[in-house]
């Protein structure tokens, strides 16, 4: 297992490590129960089993156990991965007694099993090749010998075992029967096989057992959580101990002195929260595996802790525990799988990763010393003269450990901190919305110019904000004016150093930091003449690190005295240089300064006019001396705010070097929530994973016939543009557009900022991280209805309270329209049940069209129920927590949950928003209807089993789109009809007014459409790409981008079509070649088609538009001529051939609505070509348009929907208008009054009845009906 451990390269590696190494080790944990064994330990690659009889029973079990290793041999022996790394399995088996020892104290305790036995069975298993099996001595002594097949491998040590004799009258099933006496433990009636399960909750013996469950693993099962969710993927720091003792040590006294080691390990790395994870010997080793950044203990100095901690502990071990022969403690940094392993009835907490193998192998190249990797040695931000760089060393399966470092503990500094500040000034940056921030050290520099006094400004803000940046602006301005600036940088562990801050200023104010050390002493002492007795240098020795002749005088005084003469030799220095030139402090993350150098800073301010600027960040406490100096009355606190969404744009187009950014970055950007540094780190992570395409910026542009080659052209109209910085002549500038393929939704964070993010979300309780994590799969906005579906055992009480939690510190926050949770949730809460409730609704309320309205507003998600993520990038961690296969389970509860919702609100009359979408789609399932989703199969997760048969596509039957049969509403229009404009209009009137909520539900509430888009449509797609779904991914992209056109905003239809288009995968340049990633049928592919030609048409790219909109007539079995030839034939077709050849509907309904759905995106695709080229005023376009009117006619005359034909004859009317043919313009117009009596009042009827009513008030406002005009334009 460690070989294919130290192969991942990346977390998804891991993840399927994990994945693997859990089933695999499920199967032989559930053997081993079965076999009447129980597991001791689940310890990295290793199990250790045990059964427990007495001494007389051994041969027998010996039998049992070599029997259940042979059959464990030969159905898990090798076990093939798709990785190409195969597992395989050594077993080692011992007999005879052995020890279980329990360390700790009260609160947290280990089992230890010791013993010699213990140590034959770890030789036994080093001995043992692949697919073997190997006794050790003792256990081969004391067995049946007769009945197994062995070769004896090292006299005195270990045989291989080979076979079994079976000899007559040998029957293994009695044999079995026999020694389930010798185990009383074993269950073969109740349902579980552990006892421990069916314990009362506040036994004796269960807090006991509670005793030897790491702390934050036990809150989660208190609070029920389930097994798979607390399994998670990431970073943390871990550190083994080694203890080898004496091999003349007696038992006893090692087994007190690892429980005296094992309490200091635990009380010590507490503190940096580090949680002491596992205690195992090794013949006379003892390890403790020790993990910081578990889950709920993760902080952002952990590996600073860890090293220090290890320090601590390897002196300790050294100084106090006796027959000690060597102590090794190994650090590793990196993601790792923390989560649970085993069989249902025996799992355990664990963590696996290539990072425990490497410290494992380290304990053994580097032995006596604190040895850390390279990761670890740069993330602990420690000097580097606490650390040597070790030679490099052979290590078993690893070839690249990378650079491994010896850490010597924290020691004093003898030299100076560096002059410098952590940013330098960028002049083609200039620094955002800091004007406040500038202009509060103006005035400090004017008070203490023109007062004679002392200014001290400190700005507080939190990591990222661009402290350093102002210190860096500051340190420009100042120079500028003459003044002199004295710039310092400060580490934590600077903070331990007394005096350190005073001793690196005083040094670079000398201007000895910088000069060699042996010109150093002759350099003070030409500074210091003139302002202090000579006799008085030798103060500085300790402190300058110079070599002056110790005087007289000195040498009579105490250290106390000596310390008030150096500081008020200091201050007399600085108090000259004051007279001559205006001095200013630069102190960057001053909140690292010590105590001594705050009390000395605070003498100076109210002693000399000095400016001192200082950056301090507000989560760490001060100390009294820092206190004291921000309650000066010369100290002034400045809060950093975040940057403003503007500016943060401006910063990220210099980052990438561009002018123009697109809507889709800007919206991936909202995640920086304003901070500098956040901003920086993504962009610069977008360009290494060349996730960006980098254009020219053109004046003008050609018009682009291909869609592969629009996107950005398409988005220029969205993008956030910046003037350059450099407006040199001749300059190229660029823009940038997203890649295609890409999906910004999934691209995950940098290890950076999923640090930061990861150890905010450990600061919230269990119950809190578990609803922020659930609620990261749905999307950054959430149902809190789909949100408790996700929550197991969770009640809408406990739900709101935990969410009230939230959002008052601002995690989450609730949609702008509405602040405040509803008292009711509509939104039906359980996917599994919706099914069933939809049918049962049917079959009850099947008589009339209210019921279908009464259920699509039971399915609509009003907007009160929804909140959104208050910190963008804490969603995007919290989502790469969870390992892959779970992230796939509950992506798929959410699509069960949402896929009934994927159609249009009760105000439209619900239906799909490409019409008769699923009619269409049904065509390419099986017999059985069978759902796309159920492609998808989980191996492991129960969670998905269940629901996997309940997610279906929309199905045909439960289309709300039209009514079969009129209703008596209908009937009563319709024999009203209309022959002149102020008829139809007053008939509109007179409908309206009698419409109540009680008689038509439709014309009164609101569309809720963009919410079905926002909170539906467009997770949906998320899910089902992250499920593997691609077909149905499709499918509910053209839904999004047809909910999109609809709602007017054809850059988010171009948006989803692009997805779209990257899951048909690039197109060939022959035809036959072509052949798509995705499955899909050709109504979707000419409905993608559709859709694509009316975003081009939007955004006025008409060549390409007319392109797509004949290739979608074509795959919809309608071809449209390109030549005038072709016009001419096709025009005579029509208005002859058509007339004569009636339609004949289908007898099957489901049919009759598939040819529905062609027909209607027919109607759609001519009505785009007319439109397009009648943009055109040339004969040769006149005719085409003139030909795709009368195809629009007919094909909606053959559609039968009354809504559709009335919308055709108001768009051939305008198209008449528009070509100057006044008859055939009132003719359809009175066609389409007419034919809107027979319109009931649905959504398209709505629409079809005010685009009619629009198009009579421009008619009559052309023909000088002022009037009629206005009343009609009232009427719309």
């Amino acid at each position: 297992m460690d070989r294919f451990s130290l192969t991942c390269k990346s977390e998804r590696d891991m993840d399927k490590l994990a994945y693997i190494f859990s089933y695999y080790i499920s199967d032989i944990v559930e053997h081993v129960l079965c076999f009447g064994g129980d597991i001791l330990n689940i310890t990295g690659n290793v199990l250790l089993a045990l059964w427990r009889v007495e001494q007389n029973q051994l041969s027998d079990i010996i039998t049992l156990v070599a029997k259940c290793s042979l059959e464990i041999q030969e159905k898990f022996g090798i076990y093939h991965t798709r990785e190409g790394q195969d597992l395989q399995l050594k077993i080692g088996l011992s007999a005879g007694q052995i020890s279980q020892v329990i360390f700790g104290d009260e609160r947290q305790q280990y089992l230890l099993v010791t013993g010699r036995d213990v140590d034959d069975v770890q030789l036994a298993q080093r001995l043992a090749q692949a697919n073997e099996i190997v006794l050790s001595w003792n256990c081969w002594m004391l067995c049946e010998q007769y009945m197994f097949e062995v070769e004896v491998m090292r006299e005195d040590e270990a045989v291989k075992l080979r076979d079994m004799r079976i000899i007559d009258p040998f029957d293994f099933n009695e044999h079995f029967d026999k020694c389930l006496d010798y185990l009383p433990h074993y269950r073969t009636s109740a349902e579980t096989l552990r006892t421990a399960l069916e314990l009362d909750l506040h036994s004796e013996l269960d807090q006991t057992l509670r005793k030897h469950v790491m702390k934050n693993l036990l809150k989660k099962i208190d609070e029920g959580q389930p097994v798979e969710y607390v399994s998670e993927f990431r970073t943390v720091t871990l550190v083994l101990v080694s203890l080898e003792f004496c091999k003349t040590a007696w038992m006893l006294h090692l087994c007190h002195l690892i429980q005296e080691a094992a309490l200091y390990i635990s009380t010590v790395i507490e503190k940096g929260r580090g949680q002491l994870s596992r205690i195992f010997m090794l013949e006379k080793r003892c390890m403790f595996l020790c993990v910081f950044g578990l889950p709920g203990d993760k902080k952002p100095d952990e590996c600073a802790h860890a090293l220090e901690n290890s320090f601590s502990i390897f002196s300790f071990c050294w100084e106090n525990l006796a027959e000690t022969k060597l102590v090794s403690i190994s650090i590793t940094n990196g993601p790792v799988f923390c989560g649970v392993v085993g069989a249902v009835a025996r799992h355990e907490y664990t963590v696996i990763g290539p990072k425990v193998s490497l410290a494992a192998r380290m304990i053994t190249a580097y032995p006596g010393l604190v040895s850390c990797d390279e990761v670890t040695y740069l993330r602990s931000m420690l000097p580097a003269y606490n650390f040597k760089k070790l030679p490099e060393k052979t290590m078993k399966n690893i070839s690249n450990p990378g650079n491994i470092y010896e850490y010597l503990g924290h020691r004093r500094c003898i030299m100076f901190g560096k002059r410098h500040l952590a940013r330098k000034r960028n002049k083609n940056h200039p620094l955002l919305d800091r004007e406040k921030e500038l202009e509060a050290f103006q005035v400090a520099q004017q008070k203490c110019l023109h007062q004679k006094k002392g200014q001290a400004v400190l700005y507080e803000g939190g990591k990222g904000y661009g402290k350093s940046q102002l210190l860096a602006e500051i340190n420009f301005l100042a120079q500028k004016e003459g003044h002199r600036v004295l710039p310092l940088m400060l580490k934590e562990a600077d903070s331990k150093q007394c005096f350190y801050a005073i001793q690196t200023l005083m040094a670079i104010f000398f201007e000895i930091d910088t000069c060699p050390a042996y010109y150093r002493q002759a350099y003070l002492q030409r500074q210091l003449h003139g302002i202090m007795e000579e006799q008085l240098h030798c103060l500085f020795n300790d402190l300058l690190f110079v070599k002056f002749p110790l005087s007289f005088k000195v040498s009579h005084m105490d250290d106390v005295a000596r310390q008030k003469k150096v500081k008020a030799c200091f201050i007399k220095v600085l108090q000259e240089a004051v007279r001559e030139t205006p001095l200013i402090f630069l102190i960057d993350e001053a909140q690292y300064m010590d105590a001594a150098s705050w009390e000395f800073l605070k003498t100076v301010l109210s002693s000399m006019p000095i400016i001192m600027v200082m950056t301090l960040t507000p989560v760490f406490t001060l100390c009294g001396w820092a206190q004291h100096f921000l309650q000066s009355p010369q100290a002034i606190l400045m809060p950093i705010s975040k940057l403003a969404t503007t500016s943060l744009l401006r910063m990220a187009c210099w980052e990438l070097g561009v002018v123009s950014i697109p809507q889709e970055l800007q919206i991936y950007l909202h995640r920086c929530v304003g901070n500098p540094l956040y901003c920086e780190v993504l962009c610069q992570d977008l360009l290494c994973k060349d996730i960006l395409l980098f254009h020219v910026l053109q004046k003008e542009e050609e018009e682009n016939s291909k869609w592969e080659n629009l996107s950005a052209i398409a988005m220029k109209s969205t993008m956030y543009s910046i003037s350059p910085a450099n407006s040199e002549e001749g300059q190229e500038l660029y823009v940038c557009t997203v890649k295609d393929d890409m999906n910004l939704d999934t691209v995950l964070l940098p290890p950076f900022l999923k640090e930061i993010a990861v150890s905010q979300l450990d600061q919230l309780s269990p119950e809190e991280q578990l609803l922020v994590k659930c609620a990261a799969i749905i999307g950054h906005s959430f149902h809190i209805d789909l949100l408790q579906h996700l929550l197991p055992g969770w009640d809408k009480n406990k739900l709101l309270q935990v969410l009230r939690a939230l959002v008052d510190i601002h995690v989450l926050c609730w949609s702008e329209k509405s602040q405040e949770p509803p008292n009711e949730s509509i939104l039906v809460p359980s996917s599994v049940n919706i099914t069933d409730q939809t049918k049962e609704k049917k079959t009850k309320l099947d008589g009339g069209s209210a019921s279908l309205l009464t259920l699509q507003e039971e399915l609509s998600l009003p907007q009160t129920e929804v909140l959104e993520f208050g910190v963008p990038l804490l969603r995007e961690a919290a989502w790469e927590l969870w390992p892959k296969e779970q992230q796939i389970a509950l992506h798929l509860e959410c699509a069960c949950f949402l896929q009934d919702l994927a159609c249009r609100c009760g105000s439209c009359h619900g239906g799909d928003f490409v019409p008769f979408h699923r009619f269409a789609v049904c065509s390419t399932k099986s017999s059985k209807g069978t759902s796309r989703f159920c492609t998808y199969r989980d191996t492991g997760s129960v969670l998905t089993q269940v629901i996997t048969d309940k997610l279906q596509l929309p199905s045909p039957q439960d289309s709300f789109q039209f009514q079969m049969k009129p209703s008596r509403t209908q009937e009563a229009f319709s024999s009203e009809c209309c022959r002149t404009e102020q008829e139809f209009l007053d008939q509109v009137k007179r409908k309206l007014a009698q419409t109540s909520p009680e008689t038509d539900l439709l014309t009164t509430k609101p569309c809720h459409c963009k919410d079905i888009l926002e909170l539906v449509l467009s997770p949906l797609t998320q899910h089902c790409l992250v499920i593997g779904e691609t077909s149905c991914a499709f499918y509910y992209l053209l839904e999004a981008a047809a909910a999109s056109l609809d709602l007017s905003d054809s850059y988010m239809a171009f948006f989803y079509l692009r997805k779209a288009s990257s899951l048909l995968g690039q197109p060939s340049a022959f035809s036959f070649l072509k052949k798509h990633k995705v499955k899909i049928c050709q109504f979707e592919e000419a409905t993608f088609c559709c859709l694509l030609s009316e975003v081009c048409f939007n955004m006025g790219h008409i060549t390409l538009a007319k392109k797509l909109a004949r290739k979608a007539l074509r795959l919809l079995k309608r071809n449209f001529p390109w030549t005038w030839f072709g016009v001419l034939f096709q025009t005579f077709l029509e208005k002859f051939w058509h007339s004569c050849s009636p339609s004949q509907p289908p007898n099957n309904p489901s049919e009759n609505k598939k040819k529905l759905a062609v027909l209607q995106q027919r109607v759609h695709c001519l009505s785009l070509l007319w439109q397009l080229y009648n943009l055109e005023a040339t004969a040769s376009s006149c005719r085409f348009a003139c030909l795709a009117a009368l195809m629009q006619k007919h094909s909606a005359e053959e559609l039968a929907n009354e809504a559709q034909v009335v919308s055709t004859y108001v768009d051939l009317s305008q198209f008449s208008q528009t070509m100057g043919n006044k008859e055939k313009w009132l003719h359809y117009e009175q066609m389409a009054i007419q034919k809107s009596s027979l319109c009931w009042f649905s959504r398209e009827g709505l629409l079809a009845t005010a685009q009619l009513v629009q198009a009579l008030a421009y008619t009559k406002l052309c023909l000088g009906h002022l009037d009629f005009s206005i009343k009609l334009g009232n009427g719309t």
